[in-house]
């Protein structure tokens, strides 16, 4: 058996949690490979709206397995929080949930330096979400993190005590007044009693080596499906640097996330927007900063489900979509959100970038460069509700066109297109 893939192709926030909802029931184990509570994906059924943040996606459905692979960094109390808030719903995760042994743990003292380095960059932020992710990561490479499979050492406490004494003395040389800064509405010391309180819990969940049980699974003959988080634009190498995320969100990192040879890679599929959106700064080539651009953020509810933060909007970035697609080596594209687009009577769509005389299709090395500009085709919107469309044969034909004109120009189907937030709103192409 190989091991299939959802990711992202946009500046995340695609859709991704739902579609891996739709999908789990095809699969026996879901497996998130990379990033951490950074990450919002949203699963609405039955009327009830849940976020996760570091379990799997496919956690809904009891049969199957959901693995928080090596490649993840995981803080404990949030954790916890999600645990709990799916115990209320009547669910039971601890059930079907495992983590890995190699995932780090993110403490305390890295949300506080996540804090105190985007304070000292001033007006060069890159608009971290402040949840620890690129100390963690930081500490990671550096050789110095504290991974889950630690917790039972004797010498647990000793380890966390040393590293958290270097991060405040990070803290204390950059000037930030951590005594004043609240994680999460608490104080510090009070953060850091919940968090060892979590950590004493995770004692209780099964901890695995992931890469063994994934890769025996895979000889039994089970189905595997790796989630990815963020998105491709993000990777730390080949998204928008250095307005990027700490890990790497592409197929590749679905190896290094969980211990998969490349051979093992099975089908991807890469999820995108009917438009585009990123939170936080860097380049946005396309972004609507008039009432269009607003009109896709009180559409689209776009809002981090993370920060809470107002989501920038703008039009679909088709050479950003053909960089992710050639990086992800993508199978099947399944677009999200075509039901945003609906009051648009025209709806436009980038097919080139212009750098002063030049025009190209090829994404820069640089897109931070001010002088690019999206090249823009105006294209007939279907301005018409979605709601009552069961079928993809239902929908409007000027939606049909525009999804044609996307898989004629990145050379890949569309097979599947939401038109709503509910998993029954998914049609099949």
């Amino acid at each position: 058996m190989k091991v299939d893939v959802i990711l992202g192709l946009q500046w995340g926030d695609e859709g991704k949690g739902k579609i891996v909802d739709v999908f789990t029931p095809r699969y026996d184990i879901i497996a998130r490979f990379q990033g951490g509570p950074n990450a919002g994906h949203t699963i609405i059924f039955g009327g009830k709206k849940f976020v996760l943040h570091t379990i799997p996606s496919g956690i809904f459905h009891r049969k199957t397995l959901n693995v928080i692979g090596n490649g993840v960094i995981i803080d404990p109390l949030i954790l916890f929080r999600e645990i709990e808030k799916l115990r209320e719903a009547g669910m039971e995760p601890q059930e079907n949930l495992l983590v890995s042994k190699r995932a780090h743990l993110i403490m305390p003292t890295h949300r506080l330096l996540d804090a105190a380095l985007e304070s000292a960059k001033g007006d060069s932020k890159i608009g971290s979400t402040l949840k620890g992710i690129g100390p963690t990561y930081t500490d990671k490479y550096g050789r110095n993190g504290i991974r889950v499979g630690n917790i039972a050492d004797h010498s647990f406490n000793a380890r966390y005590e040393q590293l958290k004494a270097e991060h405040l003395e990070v803290i204390r040389h950059i000037g930030f007044d951590f005594s004043k800064h609240l994680l999460d509405a608490l104080t510090f010391d009070a953060y850091e009693e919940k968090w060892f309180e979590s950590i004493r819990r995770m004692k209780d969940l099964k901890i695995i080596d992931s890469e063994i049980f994934l890769n025996t699974s895979l000889d039994q003959g089970k189905s595997v499906l790796a989630e990815g988080a963020q998105g491709t634009m993000l990777d730390v190498d080949f998204g928008s640097y250095p307005f990027v995320t700490s890990s790497n969100t592409i197929t590749a990192g679905v190896c290094s996330g969980l211990g998969i040879s490349p051979h093992r890679i099975g089908k991807v599929y890469g999820v995108f927007k009917a438009y585009c959106t990123r939170v936080g700064s860097g380049p946005f080539p396309t972004e609507l900063k008039d009432q269009d651009g607003e009109k896709l953020r009180i559409g689209g509810n776009e809002f981090g489900s993370t920060t809470g933060r107002p989501r920038r909007c703008g039009w679909l970035d088709l050479p950003a979509l053909k960089y992710s697609i050639m990086l992800n080596g993508v199978d099947s594209l399944i677009m999200m959100k075509a039901d945003v687009l609906n009051l648009f009577p025209t709806i436009s769509i980038c097919t080139d970038y212009k750098s002063g005389d030049e025009i190209t299709a090829s994404f820069p090395f640089d897109l931070c460069d001010e002088t690019l500009q999206p090249v823009l085709r105006e294209m007939k919107g279907w301005n018409s509700s979605l709601d009552n469309c069961k079928e993809i044969s239902e929908i409007p034909g000027t939606l049909a066109d525009y999804i044609r004109f996307i898989e004629n120009e990145v050379g890949l189907p569309v097979d599947i297109v939401s038109i709503g937030p509910d998993r029954l709103q998914t049609l099949q192409r």
